[in-house]
Formats: C-alpha cells, structure tokens, sequence
C-alpha cells in the first residue's frame, strides 16, 4: 500500500510538471518603453509568479496561461499568454491617487503619498495638445499663468505661481529632477535654454519644495522629464508653420542597439521672420542626446546632453496709445538676447536590493547670455521734445557649473515607511561684464536706430565664485492604514565670493557673501479609498538674492558697502484634495504664502529698474482642477485659480504702501477646455479652448497721477480669448491645426506702469492666427 501511494504521488507531480509551459514577454508603456518591476501573477494559483526586468521581460512557467499584470501607476489587466514572445503594453492609471509622481522626492511615489499640489501633463496629454510654445503646456497647470506672447515673445517669459507676474526668482525649472541653472544665477527666461521636443511629461509641483530641492523653489516647481529610448527602432519628422511668421522643423531618433545599450536624440529648428511686432525675429537650434546602458538588473547608467543655440530680437513693451491703436511698429532696431547652453547630466542607478537605492548625479553646465536689453534704453528729452539721444547698456553673463548630487532611499519592513537621504554641491564661477552705449534716436519716428559701445565705461565688471552647499532628509510613514505622514528637513550654505575687476573706478568693493537657510516640510495624507482623498502641509521656502542684482553698482557706492539685500524667506500653509470617479476627476488646494523680505522691482521718474526688499507680503487663494467625461466621445476640463497677492508691510520712496494690493496680480486665472473625439472617425479629435485673466492692477495703489492732480490706480482690464485645435492620424502621419484668438481680440500677456510716462506699457498677445502642423512616425 505504501509502494502505490507513493507511486500515485511521482504520477501526479510528473503529470503537473509536464502540463506546465514557459511563457516568455516584455512588458512595455504606450510609448514603447520597458517597465520594469511589474508583477505577473497566474490568475489561478496567485503563489505563482514572477517581475519584471529593467529591460520589462519576463519568463514564468504556468499550468495555465491566464494571468494578473499589475504595475504601480499603470491600469492592471489580465493577459491570456501565448506561446513564444509576448509583446504587453500598459496603460498610464487614469486614477488620480493611482499616478507615479517622481519632482516632490526625486524618487517614485503614488499621488496619494504626496502632501501637497502637483499637476502632471501626461505624455498622452502632449500627444493632445500638440503644443508649439513651453508656455502651452504649464499652462494647463491650474494656478499657473506663464506670460509669453506667441507674436512676439520667441519662448521669453515671465510666470505667476502662488505670486504676482513677475521676473523674480520664485520659480525653479528642472530636467530630469536637477536645477538647470545654479542658484544665484536665476533667469526667468531660463525655458528658452530647454528642448520640449524630448519632453515625455511635464511635472509641477506649487508652493515651497526647499526641503528637497533648495532656494527659488517657492512659487512653484517644474519638472521637464526626457524621453527614454524606445525598445525598438522609432522616430519621427515634423514641421509646423504659422501665419505669425514662425517655422518649426523637429526629428527625433529612438532604439535599443542591443539588450543593454539605448539612446534617444531630438533636435528642433524654429525661426521667425517677419512676424507682426516689428523687430521680434529670432532663430533657435537645440538638441537632446540622451543614453541609458544597463549594466545588470540593478544598475543602470544615464547620460543627458543638451546644447542649445538662440538668439532674438527684443521688441520691447507697447506704448499704451500704440498698444491701443494696434501700431506695433517696435521702437527698438537693435535690441537683442543672445544664449548657448551646454548640460551634461550623468546619473547611475544602483538598486542594491528592493528596499535599498542609491543615485549618483554628476552636472556639467556651460551658459553665456549676451544682450541688449531694450527695458535698459531711455531717451532724453528737453521740455518733452525728443532730443535724438539716449542711453543704454550691453551685458554678457557666463556662468560654468560642476555639480554632485548623490540621494539614498530605503524602505523600512514596517508602517510603510521609507527614509531618503541627501546631499549636494554647486560650485559655479560667474563671470559678468555690463557697459553703457550711447543711443541715436529717430526724432521723427522716435525710433532708436543706432548704438556705440562707451568702452571702458562700465556698469559692472566682477567676477563671483558662487559655491551652494546642502544636506536634506526626509521621512515618511504611515501610523495607519489610510495615513500618509512625511517631514522633511533641508540644511542650505551659500557663499558668495565677488571680485570687482574694477577696484577703485565702479562697482562695490571685493566682498564674501554667505547665507544659509535651514527648509522644513511636514504633511498628512489620508486617503478613503484609491480614488479619494485630502492632504494638509506646511513648507518653508528661501531666496537668497541674485549676484547681479546684489553687486549693480547705481544702488552702491564707489568702493562702499553693498546695500543690502536680504534673503527672502516664506512660509506656505496648505490644505487640499483630490476625488476621482469613472467620469470625474477634481483636485483643490487652499493656501496662504507669508513672505519676507520679497523682492520686488520697481521703476523710478528717471525710467531706471531698482530692487527692494517689500518687508511682508501674503499671497493666499484656491487653485483647483476639473475633469469629465459627458461621453466616452466628449471630454471638459476646467483649470483656474482665484487669488489675493497683498503688501502686509511695504514702504517705497517714503511712501507707504502697507495693506495694498500687489501690482501685475490677477485675482482671476482659467483655462477651459472641451475635446470631441467621433465614435464613427475615432483618429479625429476637435477642441475648443477658453483663456481668462482677471483683471488687476498695474502700478502700486494711488501711484499715479491723474490729470486731475488725484493719485490713483492704473490697471489692466484682464482678457477672455478663444482657441480651437483639431487633429488627425493617418497610419504614421500626423496633422493638426490651431486657429488662435478666433475672435481676434486685443489683449496683451502682461501690462505694466511705468512712472516716468505715468501710462500703462503692454507686452502684446498673438491677434487672430492659424498654425499647422504635420509628423511622420517612423
């Protein structure tokens, strides 16, 4: 009986082992990339399965070939394998708390880990849009209003984020989670130096992320995530034209030359000629190289090139009776901005185990701007009369970085918890040369037609050391099932080591500069159920001040002591939500921003910028987003955000302006978007998109002068303007259309006073015009 017992068992086990089958496959995203780390169970016996590699393959053996496919941010499916390879593509969850979120840690996190608001603009998103400007696509951040006019703006801009439209270093812009400029070397046109044809996905985090990422993440974080290289062989050829004189010409190439080695190159080509502001030509050339090289299952090795060549005309502001009578013949003829940018960014992964990361970044930054900046011009005049002579000025800033930046995660077998260590250094020489030239002005058309450099007369001539050094930490656990809680703390060292090249004849004397900041975050989660949930946090945020703007010398004296400039520092409070069904999606934070000591620029009777420290401000407000779908063919979404930027403590030229609104603050910011996608013409998709900026003021309350003798406000009415977009596939070839300012109304991307006119000046927005689109894909 013991001998058939056991024969019964080698029989069943023999019988079980030859039933089983190997079923191989790679597991892939919908733009062709591996993902690896997902989890293939059989459907029958749930003990049974296996993950993915880096390289998104697998090999399971299964007596039956259903199986369960799941993966952190990508919706689960069940497969039926076949026998031989098996190609799986995963979808992006469209679950809000179920994204992958990787700019509020540097590391991969579930939205509904995150203590605070973050917009994602999916891959997906981009393909929809089909944006031809930066601008198009964080703006469809809610709370985000990045002021560029597609006439005239060639990619220059400003931003508004928890903050008035400003220039002001309360932004920071990211590749890939790294700064691409170093602190104190801030530039708020810095988005020109980047290449959105190699954007994946674009994240932005708002409200003060110091306590990973340091200074100037205040307002609001962006994070420009590349394209990884494509398993196998892709590409594409594109060209877009417009009627407001802009060409575009993009390629890109993607493959896997082998199981180990991949690579990604997309270059862009963009000019303008003639477009309908005078002299607002400009031409770009810029490229993105990138590699990844996998040495093992858990180290891979990434390497990011970026050049990028570009130079504009700068047209300047409208006067307001040319802005109103739509003559937008510029003043300027020779005004200019010129920038060359080089990056390399290198980044190994090592996995040492699956609770157990660390990444080492290497950064490379090579920058030169050159321009004439036509907010420097002034003409002179006598008794009101144009006398045929101004003045000016011709700067250049380079700046050359390395940087290091090494991060450790681990993940603790207990409450979920997880901690991530940090640290960085920057060191960047600056080297900043700024001289006067003598303008001639047109008397008759009060152009300004030629310039001559005042050699030796100069405004600035330094040289800086800038070395920014950091620690951080952050920690996050979860005491309950549905409760997320995460701290964080950021130690930031500045030193600015500034070496006038002109001891005696200009400038502030030879000085070292250090400031040091101490970034602490805190925040819940909770969550009632994968689709819903809220979230409250407090993050402090710091801003040391800009080289440049510490070291001009009108506001220091020969050989004196620079003036100071103190750092600005704030506090955000926060609370918000997150809820999503089968139709609808809406997000919402509240939040108030005390800041100190924020920097401000203002404008005197002589025409001149200055800078000063505001003594308290507090920005406070509601951003919110809005999906649903009406039908499987018809999509809404509405993103907005309604606000108050307010002087607590301000006094300017003896004047206080304590309790007063902010000027170029709009209460108001929205965009609305309605997508048609036809059940009988699935390739086609048709939108209609709606712009609004509320109205605000421009100058400080009762700043100007009224003919009457009264002081007042001048203001800026805001604007509403319509857009509509179509597209269409067919196979590898894709076309598109936008039809911009349908109504053609006027409307300008951002007004300004200016005291020495005592009127407003406008920065014009695109009239009524058609840009067209075609790529193939290869």
């Amino acid at each position: 009986m013991k001998h058939i017992f056991v024969l019964i068992l080698y029989l069943g086990i023999s019988i079980q082992t030859i039933a089983q089958t190997t079923y191989n496959g790679r597991i892939m995203d919908t733009g062709e990339h591996p993902i690896s780390g997902v989890s293939i169970q059989s459907s029958t016996n749930p003990s049974i399965g296996v993950a993915t590699n880096i390289n998104g393959e697998f090999t399971i053996e299964l007596d039956h070939k259903e199986v369960n496919i799941t993966a952190m941010g990508y919706q689960s499916v069940v497969v039926t394998l076949q026998p031989g390879n098996n190609t799986i593509v995963l979808k992006q969850s469209q679950e809000e708390l179920q994204q992958i979120i990787v700019s509020a840690s540097r590391e991969a996190q579930k939205r509904a880990e995150i203590p605070g608001a973050i917009s994602v603009i999916t891959s997906g998103r981009l393909e929809e849009l089909k944006p031809f400007t930066i601008t198009q696509i964080v703006n469809q951040a809610p709370g985000v209003f990045m002021s560029s006019s597609v006439a005239s703006g060639n990619e220059q801009h400003m931003t508004s984020v928890r903050s008035p439209i400003s220039t002001k270093s309360l932004f920071l812009y990211l590749e890939d989670g790294i700064p691409i400029r170093p602190t104190a070397v801030f530039n708020h046109n810095a988005l020109l130096e980047m290449n959105d044809v190699s954007f994946d996905r674009v994240e932005v985090l708002k409200g003060p992320a110091s306590s990973i990422y340091g200074s100037e993440a205040i307002g609001g974080s962006f994070n420009f995530i590349t394209k990884h290289p494509s398993r196998d062989f892709s590409g594409s050829l594109g060209f877009q034209i417009n009627d407001l004189g802009l060409s575009k010409y993009t390629l890109e190439v993607s493959d896997y030359a082998n199981e180990k080695f991949g690579y990604y190159l997309g270059s862009q080509y963009t000019k303008r000629n003639n477009g309908p502001i005078g002299h607002s030509d400009y031409e770009k050339f810029s490229t993105t190289f990138k590699t990844v090289y996998h040495f093992n299952s858990s180290t891979t090795w990434i390497n990011t090139i970026d050049l990028i060549d570009y130079r504009t005309d700068t047209s300047g502001s409208l006067t307001e009776s040319d802005y109103n009578t739509g003559d937008y013949i510029s003043d300027q003829t020779f005004t200019e901005r010129s920038a060359n940018a080089f990056r390399l960014k290198s980044t190994l992964n090592k996995y040492w185990n699956d609770r157990s990361k660390t990444t080492f970044n290497v950064i490379l930054r090579d920058n030169q701007t050159d321009q004439i900046p036509s907010y420097r011009i002034r003409q002179f005049r006598e008794q009101g009369e144009l006398t045929g002579k101004g003045e000016g000025e011709i700067n250049s800033d380079r700046f050359q970085s390395i940087v290091g930046l090494i991060q450790h995660k681990i993940d603790f077998n207990l409450a979920n918890a997880s901690l991530i260590l940090g640290s960085s250094i920057d060191y960047s020489p600056q080297r900043y040369l700024a001289q006067t030239i003598e303008v001639t002005v047109d008397t008759q058309t009060a152009k300004n037609s030629a310039y001559r450099i005042n050699q030796g007369d100069y405004i600035l001539n330094y040289k800086a050391n800038i070395l920014n050094y950091a620690g951080y930490a952050q920690f996050e656990f979860n005491p309950m099932t549905n409760l997320k809680f995460t701290t964080a703390l950021r130690y930031d060292g500045f030193n600015y080591d500034y070496d006038n090249q002109l001891d005696g004849q200009v400038g502030a004397a030879d000085a070292v500069n250090n400031y040091n900041n101490f970034s602490p975050k805190i925040g819940l989660n909770y969550n009632f159920s994968k689709n819903s949930g809220l979230y409250i946090n407090y993050a402090n945020g710091f801003s040391p001040p800009q080289t440049s703007t510490l070291y001009r010398n009108k506001y220091v004296e020969i050989e004196g002591q620079i003036l100071g400039l103190k750092p600005s520092r704030y506090n955000n409070y926060e609370v918000g939500g997150y809820f999503a069904s089968r139709k609808w999606k809406v997000d919402f934070a509240l939040y108030v921003l005390d800041g100190k000591n924020t920097l401000v620029t203002l404008r005197n009777d002589q025409d001149q910028y200055y800078n000063s420290n505001a003594g308290k401000t507090r920005s406070y407000g509601i951003e919110y987003g809005i999906n649903y779908t009406i039908l499987p063919e018809l999509r809404i979404s509405h993103n907005g955000s309604f606000a108050n930027h307010r002087y607590l403590e301000f006094y300017d030229s003896g004047v206080d302006y304590s309790n007063s609104n902010m000027e170029t603050a709009p209460q108001l910011l929205g965009i609305t978007q309605v997508n048609y996608t036809p059940s009988y013409l699935p390739k086609l998709d048709l939108g209609l998109e709606y712009e609004l900026v509320g109205s605000y003021n421009t100058s400080l309350e009762n700043q100007r002068q009224n003919q009457d003798g009264n002081l007042g406000t001048s203001t800026y009415g805001g604007h509403h303007i319509f857009n509509l977009t179509a597209s269409y596939s067919l196979k590898n070839l894709v076309l598109w259309m936008h039809a911009l300012n349908i109504f053609d109304r006027l409307y300008s991307t951002r007004a300004s006073y200016n005291v020495y006119t005592n009127e407003n000046n406008y920065e014009p927005g695109g009239p009524r015009a058609f840009h067209l689109g075609v790529r193939y894909k290869f």
